[in-house]
Formats: structure tokens, C-alpha cells, sequence
């Protein structure tokens, strides 16, 4: 039964291949509503029924989680997509949740940092929907240079792409640098490609901003986001930068 469980929250908190069902399901669904559904309640599932198995998760479920991080960061790189982008790197994300899991004091310090993963996609989901009904799609280098033509826009994608890969300030940064801490004693080659698919991360997200928001505008003017459309998203950046600060002294 609890093997039935564990399969069950690998399904929310993705392990490959059974992770290929959200991708599909992301992928096929075709409203910004129903994609910020998904975003913010697919890791919560899985941690739902997570807290009803007893004990930690195993180690080997550990590693399969790290070795899932790391293939879909590593495919993340190649993609141009942003849509794809986005639910590939939330399933590198959540199975990191795992690792987490193993350390994580309560089941709502998970739970907080689910949604701290889970909403830089929201911000780039709504940032990909703008960027569609403006060119047709958000695909890195079709519709690049952003930054000239539209510089709210560019503002907004560049920060929520550096909140999704974790860096400094953010709470993925701290919440990562904790696990690895915390891994490398117990589980060193764990650790290792946690540290592997992170380092992905970077990479993946500063390809997608090359191709977005870097290099010569479009031939075409497209407007840009007004100030009453940009300031809640910059608001829920600026929450996210200070929740990922004050989150330090719960994870050391």
C-alpha cells in the first residue's frame, strides 16, 4: 500500500516517465486559467497524500527524484518554447520536493515552498499568454529583443525567470542551497545531481532570456504592458525576493 502511494505522489511531485503526464496535460490545455490551475495544485496534491505515507520517503525515490531534476533542466536548455519551458522546468522543481521532504521540519514548510516554486511559472505562464496574443506564440528568437519594444514586459520576464532558476534572494535559492547542505553528508551522489540540475537551471534560463528579451527587436512595434498590468506582478516578485530572505532562518 505504501509503494501504491508512493506511485500516487509521483504522479503530483513528477518522477519520470510517469511526469510525461503533466507535461501532456499542460501542454493540452489551452486557457491561462486552467495552466495557473495546474501550477498551483498539482505539487499540493502530492504533497497531500505524501503526509498520509508514514515515515520519509526512501532513499532510492530520492535519487530517482534528483536523476528527474536533472533530465528535464537538461532538456529545458534546448527548448525555445516558452510554454514547454515552463512545464518542464515546474516538473524539474516539484520532484525536487522530494530531497526536501526528507528535511522539511513540517508538511507546511513544504507546502510554502511548493507555492514559492510554483509562482515564478504562474508569472511566466501570464507573461507566455501576453507574448502570444501579441506575436502567436512565445518562441525564443522568433519574437526576441523585447527588451528594446517592450521594456515592462522584458522587466517582469527577466526577474521571473531568475526567481524560477533559483538565484540569490529568491526562495528556490534558499530552499536549494538547505537540501544540498543537508543532502551531502547522507546522500553525496544525490547531491551531486541536485547540484548538476541547478546549474541547468541557470543555463536554461538565461537561454530563454537570450532568446526573448536579448538581439534586434521585431520589424513590427507591439505595445507594451501598462503600469496598472505590470505593478501586481512586480509586487508578487518583490514578496517572493523578501519571503525568500526571511525563509533562511527556517531552513538552516
Amino acid at each position: 500500500m505504501t509503494l501504491l502511494g508512493y506511485l500516487v505522489v509521483a504522479l503530483f511531485l513528477p518522477l519520470f516517465p510517469i511526469s510525461m503526464l503533466f507535461n501532456r496535460l499542460y501542454a493540452r490545455v489551452g486557457t491561462l486559467r486552467a495552466r495557473v490551475f495546474l501550477l498551483l495544485v498539482w505539487p499540493q496534491l502530492g504533497l497531500l497524500v505524501l503526509a498520509e505515507l508514514p515515515g520519509q520517503p526512501p532513499t532510492w525515490v530520492v535519487h530517482w527524484a534528483v536523476v528527474t531534476a536533472c533530465f528535464y533542466a537538461f532538456r529545458a536548455v534546448a527548448l525555445r518554447d516558452l510554454t514547454l519551458w515552463i512545464a518542464y522546468m515546474a516538473t524539474s522543481a516539484w520532484s525536487l520536493l522530494w530531497a526536501m521532504a526528507l528535511f522539511a521540519p513540517g508538511d507546511m514548510l513544504l507546502v510554502l515552498q511548493a507555492l514559492a516554486f510554483s509562482a515564478p511559472f504562474v508569472l511566466l505562464a501570464w507573461l507566455a499568454s501576453r507574448i502570444e496574443l501579441l506575436f502567436g506564440a512565445a518562441y525564443a528568437g522568433t519574437c526576441g529583443g523585447l527588451g528594446q519594444t517592450a521594456p515592462r514586459l522584458s522587466v517582469l520576464l527577466v526577474f521571473s525567470i531568475l526567481a524560477a532558476v533559483g538565484t540569490p534572494l529568491f526562495p528556490g535559492f534558499f530552499a536549494l542551497l538547505a537540501t544540498t547542505a543537508n543532502l551531502l553528508p547522507v546522500l553525496p551522489g544525490a547531491a551531486l545531481v541536485m547540484l548538476t540540475a541547478w546549474f541547468l537551471w541557470a543555463w536554461a534560463g538565461a537561454q530563454m532570456t537570450r532568446g526573448l528579451v536579448v538581439g534586434p527587436a521585431a520589424d513590427e512595434p507591439k505595445p507594451d504592458l501598462g503600469l496598472a498590468a505590470t505593478l501586481p506582478p512586480g509586487v508578487l516578485l518583490a514578496v517572493l525576493a523578501v519571503a525568500g530572505v526571511t525563509s533562511l532562518g527556517y531552513l538552516t
